[in-house]
């Protein structure tokens, strides 16, 4: 790996430097090659095995934990930073740096009297569903590896820890805004440093002036809008989304208790400690902007109110357009754009009510998502049978939906071609949580990683038809459906 050291060099008083420790007889449980190939590596060796580990320094490495602060379930937590992360700085790749950073490499200034380890099966979840997410196309980190050993370390139990490698464009949270506008003095210079820098590296296509600040809170808005309009596309649920978990950058971020629907719930809950269901599927827009209105508070000392409002105000607008059109091709509606806003919002509104059908549909007769919408590249949108038809508790409801389907649909010159255009939209793969625990139950109890391997592999080409995999793609057993994860990591 080569590195440069923009944040270490650039913003002195924005982290503490803090060297991992290693971890005892460690052992390649999962390697991306994807995420290798981003920061120009190979297969992986020993030496980078010991590197990642902790076990031996990374040439050009700084080592270092950044601070930053973050509302959680909705309250204010003045201090947080990197309680279990170390980043390594920025490997520079063949088309562009990425942050790389140890997950699980011990304890930092801002561990809060925690141990800085992750245990493996955190790991090993964050390492799949970045792998996941990617290949389905969500913006998200990515994890070059998991690494596992054999550490004690105590949760609930005793465990043993693990490091995911994860490769980030950025760290920057929304998060370090909070921190610096409400925990620090001198707030609105760091707030500026901070902007000023965030644009020079991750916007450099703006200026650091009053109208660059502008566009980036747009563009901040837009890219956070996009994000969560994929995740309700795919059907996944973050489970823990403080403002210390969001991406300055609409990247997926810091996953905990994720999980991707089974049965389709709006009021689907992943996260066992989230009591009230703030962080529910259904949820997950409106606490999107809830978060940004976070950051737009803490902007307020360098931008002006009347600019940040404006910019949330395109929130809505930007995740309703995305996730239609996601929505569209997985449904085979075709493209619906005109000129004229005013239209193409209502063009929208309408395709909006369908989906929307569609997806009631599914909740009353208690439907898997992924499987019914896979099933749209078995429809032949000229017959008035629909494979979904049997499926349906209440039929006449699918009727009357399904032909107001066909009639937006219209035409199809080539069946077979529309079929196959509905299977490259929507996969016939996803990470569910049962899987995962599979893979990981495996490891704990028979140190056999060739579930995670499978898996790994299987989510990689999500839309392709695996034959030999096909009970990979059922809906899951009874003790898998809708499982609730822990936070505990």
């Amino acid at each position: 790996m080569r590195f440069k050291q923009d944040f270490f060099e650039q913003l002195d008083g924005f982290y503490s430097q803090v060297y991992p420790q290693g971890i005892q007889n460690p052992q390649w449980l999962g390697w991306s090659d994807d995420a290798a190939k981003l920061i120009g590596l190979g297969k992986p060796n020993n030496d980078l095995l010991m590197q990642l580990s902790a076990n031996a320094a990374a040439p050009g490495a700084s080592y270092y934990a950044q601070v930053y602060s973050g509302h959680q379930f909705g309250g204010y937590t003045p201090r947080l930073g990197d309680g279990r992360s170390i980043i390594l700085g920025e490997a520079i790749g063949p088309n562009g740096a990425w942050d790389v950073a140890l997950k699980g490499g011990g304890p930092t200034p801002y561990s809060r009297q925690g141990d800085g380890r992750a245990v493996m099966r955190s790991a090993v979840r964050e390492f799949l569903v970045s792998e996941a997410l990617a290949a389905l196309s969500v913006p998200t980190t990515r994890a070059l590896a998991v690494i596992g050993s054999d550490l004690p370390v105590w949760r609930e139990s005793q465990e043993t820890a693990a490091i995911t490698v994860r490769l980030a464009k950025s760290h920057i949270r929304f998060g370090h805004f909070e921190y610096f506008c409400y925990s620090e003095r001198g707030a609105p210079d760091k707030l500026t440093q901070l902007l000023n820098f965030t644009i020079a590296q991750h916007f450099p296509h703006l200026t650091a002036d009053a109208a660059g600040y502008k566009q980036w809170f747009v563009e901040v808005v837009q890219s956070t809008a996009k994000m969560i309009a994929h995740w309700q596309a795919v059907g996944f649920a973050h489970g823990v989304m403080n403002t210390d978990n969001m991406s300055i950058l609409g990247d997926t971020f810091d996953f905990g208790p994720f999980a991707f629907l089974d049965t389709f719930n709006e009021s689907f809950i992943c996260n066992h400690s989230d009591h009230e269901g703030r962080y529910a599927f259904g949820q997950q827009p409106g606490v999107g902007l809830w978060n940004l209105k976070r950051l737009a508070q803490a902007l307020t000392p360098i931008i002006p109110s009347d600019d940040l409002i404006a910019a949330l105000n395109t929130y809505q607008p930007s995740l309703v357009s995305e996730y239609v059109n996601l929505m569209r091709a997985k449904l085979g509606f075709g493209a619906a754009s005109c000129q004229d806003r005013e239209t193409q919002a209502e063009l929208d509104k309408q395709d909006l009510q369908l989906i929307s059908q569609f997806t009631v549909l599914l909740e009353n007769s208690q439907l898997d998502y992924s499987n019914s919408l896979r099933k749209m590249g078995q429809i032949d949108i000229s017959s008035q049978h629909s494979p979904l038809r049997d499926d349906m508790l209440n039929v006449s409801e699918f009727d009357s939906w399904y032909q107001a389907y066909q009639a937006r649909v219209g035409n199809v010159a080539d069946v077979t071609v529309w079929q196959q255009q509905r299977n490259q939209h929507n996969p016939k793969y996803v990470l569910r949580n049962y899987l995962a625990q599979e893979a990981i139950i495996d490891i704990e109890e028979k140190g056999d990683n060739s579930k995670l391997l499978q898996l790994q592999q299987l989510l990689t080409r999500p839309f392709d038809e695996q034959p030999q995999m096909n009970d990979l793609a059922k809906r899951p057993p009874d003790w898998g459906q809708g499982l609730i994860m822990s936070c505990s990591s």
